[in-house]
């Protein structure tokens, strides 16, 4: 089945592009386009998208709010990928805290968009913790002195899974570190976004941050 996907932008040409590139890659279907945060989160409920490509400075309505109304979604919200013309914006890291599953710079090569599209799609995010970790450390984000309440809910075992993503492990090293199988990992991956109201791998990484599972300079 091809991936549904909407493309915000404000300018009108670059919209264009991107949306007359998609539409020529294979199980790609473009199923509309936006100029402003405004109209995506209308295309975004009509059309339900997979896949949103989405501007993040727009006059208005921004990118970053845009996302966080979109994915109150829940479990169907699409994914929502930031387009930048920055690789480190403050504006990214508020984007993967409301929950976006990665950023793209807007002169990504055309290959690399279309798999970041599929990449999205099938539930990765498209930006390695290690990266989000950098964008963290540069604009010094304040971390929490003490756990949120929202980290009560967690068992002792999803608190050091929040730790280990935080720290940039994948699932298999995850699952090497508390000599558990992979799929027990993505178990208690699973549970405590639930319990922690997230959606995304890269919200996971900002929370370990903001509660000081993970400090700012060190893995």
């Amino acid at each position: 089945m091809d991936v549904r996907v909407a493309v915000v932008d404000d300018q009108v040409l670059i919209r264009a592009g991107l949306a007359a590139l998609l539409r020529a890659a294979p199980g790609i279907d473009v199923v509309g386009e936006a100029g402003s945060g405004e109209e995506a989160i209308r295309l975004a409920s009509a059309q339900r998208p997979d896949v949103i490509l989405m501007d993040i400075r727009m006059p208005g309505m921004s990118g970053i709010t845009a996302t966080e109304r979109i994915l109150t979604g829940g479990e169907d919200a699409p994914k929502v990928i930031i387009l930048t013309t920055f690789d480190l914006d403050e504006y990214v890291y508020n984007a993967l805290r409301v929950g976006a599953s990665g950023f793209l710079l807007k002169d990504t090569p055309p290959e690399r968009l279309i798999a970041a599209v599929h990449t999205v799609a099938s539930g990765d995010i498209l930006l390695a913790p290690v990266a989000i970790r950098r964008l963290i450390e540069a604009f010094n984000t304040p971390v929490a002195q003490t756990p949120p309440p929202s980290l009560a809910g967690l068992t002792a075992r999803e608190t050091e899974v929040v730790q280990l993503v935080g720290r940039a492990l994948s699932n298999a090293q995850i699952a090497e570190t508390l000599q558990v199988s992979e799929a027990t990992v993505k178990t208690h991956l699973n549970r405590l976004m639930a319990k922690l109201g997230v959606c995304s791998r890269a919200q996971v990484v900002v929370v370990a941050y903001e509660c000081g599972l993970v400090k700012p300079g060190l893995r």
